[in-house]
């Protein structure tokens, strides 16, 4: 087994939380993991990546070449754009719909999404509408992940576990809700 992530969006989007999670669950799963992260936290809506590498086998870098990653979870659409070189042919992208116009030259959204109704396994969700309908609107990242979930080939109960361990000392409250977004998000990629 072997998975290339790449996640993307800009700060304050929860990204980093997504990989904790998937890194937890990996663990469980006993996968090798290397992290990388490039993040702008210091502003409040600077680009954050992180590459994120799975294997059952002993993984050399923490970096994904160009070509190379399975799956692009996304928090924002342009974002996603920005990272299309890097996805291998079948691979996919799963991202929010919701732009996040943060620079004045955003282009206009509908170029963005024909842009990507171009790449063949694309999962585009409403996560911050999901999330506000369903009371979990701090959750929209975990929605994104559970949406991502089969792309991952990561068990979903080993995602729920994972969320338990991370969010487990903000208290129960805070597990349900993300537990809750995880289930929502796997059933609206369905």
């Amino acid at each position: 087994m072997k998975t290339d992530i790449i996640l993307c969006g800009v700060g304050g989007q929860g990204i980093l939380s997504i990989a904790t999670i998937i890194g937890e669950a990996a663990i469980k799963e006993n996968l090798y993991i290397k992290q990388a992260e490039v993040h702008g936290m210091s502003q409040r809506g600077g680009d954050v990546q992180s590459n994120l590498r799975l294997s059952s086998n002993p993984i050399a870098s923490d970096l994904i070449g160009r070509g190379q990653a399975d799956v692009i979870i996304s928090m924002e659409p342009m974002e996603a754009l920005r990272y299309l070189p890097f996805l291998k042919k079948g691979g996919w992208v799963i991202t929010s719909a919701h732009p996040f116009v943060n620079i004045p030259n955003y282009p206009e959204p509908e170029a963005i999404y024909s842009d990507l109704a171009k790449v063949e396994h694309v999962i585009m969700l409403e996560i911050e509408k999901l999330a506000k309908d369903n009371g979990v609107p701090r959750s929209a990242n975990v929605i994104l992940l559970g949406a991502a979930q089969k792309a991952l080939g990561i068990e979903y109960e080993k995602l729920e576990e994972a969320i338990r361990r991370v969010f487990g000392r903000k208290g129960e409250s805070v597990v349900e809700a993300n537990i809750k977004a995880l289930a929502i998000g796997k059933e609206a990629q369905q």
